[in-house]
């Protein structure tokens, strides 16, 4: 059984970006709508998953706001011609197959924790889309990521990367992402690092004591006199911050993750396409519904 968790916001702001201009005849913008359709149609060739979710950001978690005020506050709005496109695949991008979801004042990725943990401990094989560095840390032989970024690709269209592959990208075991970003920081997320270290340094303290907390626990063990100041003058910053990449994974499902079957509903989705003026994902579709349709009476007779 192989369940992929989808990051929509991720999915949703590169498609936008990467295909600009494009618009139906009405001047309503289309484009990443079009590309955020044709990144999960890949994904769901690619792996042929059992289960499928696209997992939405809805709103922040108290405990990370309270820990950090400024949490991802140096991020800039969401471009006007993006916010329709963004309700449009949150209304209907379950008609192309995949449950689509959130969880009020919740990130994504403690929700694709979640349901990843969820279905590990059920046996299942879970496979997640996403660019977010914190979400690398559940990263074990159940659990991968899914990459299309040229420099993860070794042969064909795209890479799961398991543990191995994080190892090698990062420096560090999967279950150490945590504690080399507790001190870094995350420019991205607006969570400030032990000044004066980046990840090099911070790869070679985790592998030398072993994580964060032994670092903390005996810094003594720092045979740099400099760089073992940091850490006792910045040892509040380092524990609110890996507290900051925790990732929440026992979360309520708002539905079981047994219950993400992919159902495609092809007659409402090619309407809302034909809308779009997606000529060619048109043709595409049809010929797949006509497939599946004649697919499902062979089952039915």
């Amino acid at each position: 059984m192989r369940l992929l968790l989808v990051d929509g916001h991720y999915y949703l702001y590169r498609s936008f970006f990467a295909i600009r201009g494009l618009r139906n005849s009405r001047g309503e913008p289309t484009n990443a709508i079009y590309g955020f359709i044709k990144a999960i149609r890949k994904m769901l060739a690619d792996l042929k998953p059992d289960r499928a979710a696209v997992v939405w950001d809805a709103g922040l978690p108290a405990r990370r706001v309270e820990l950090q005020p400024a949490y991802k506050q140096n991020r800039s709005s969401m471009p006007d011609e993006l916010r329709p496109q963004e309700a449009w695949l949150q209304k209907n991008i379950s008609l192309l197959g995949p449950s689509s979801l959130e969880l009020a004042n919740t990130e994504a990725d403690d929700l694709i924790a979640s349901y990843a943990c969820a279905a590990r401990r059920d046996g299942a094989n879970v496979v997640i889309a996403t660019n977010d560095k914190d979400i690398l840390q559940l990263v074990d032989a159940n659990i991968h990521i899914y990459s299309t970024n040229k420099t993860d690709i070794k042969e064909g269209g795209f890479a799961l990367l398991g543990p191995d592959e994080v190892k090698e990208k990062w420096g560090v075991p999967a279950a150490r992402i945590a504690d080399v970003l507790a001190l870094t920081g995350d420019s991205s997320d607006n969570i400030p690092g032990v000044p004066g270290i980046g990840s090099k340094t911070a790869v070679q303290l985790v592998n030398a004591n072993g994580s964060v907390q032994a670092i903390l626990e005996n810094p003594g063990a720092i045979p740099n006199p400099k760089l073992r100041e940091k850490m006792i003058t910045c040892r509040d910053i380092v524990i609110a911050n890996r507290e900051m990449v925790r990732l929440d994974d026992d979360l309520p499902l708002p539905v079981p993750w047994e219950a993400l079957q992919i159902r495609p509903h092809h007659a409402e989705f090619l309407t809302l396409l034909r809308e779009c003026e997606f000529q060619s994902l048109v043709k595409e579709i049809e010929g797949e519904a006509l497939i599946f349709s004649k697919a499902l009476q062979g089952e039915l007779f």
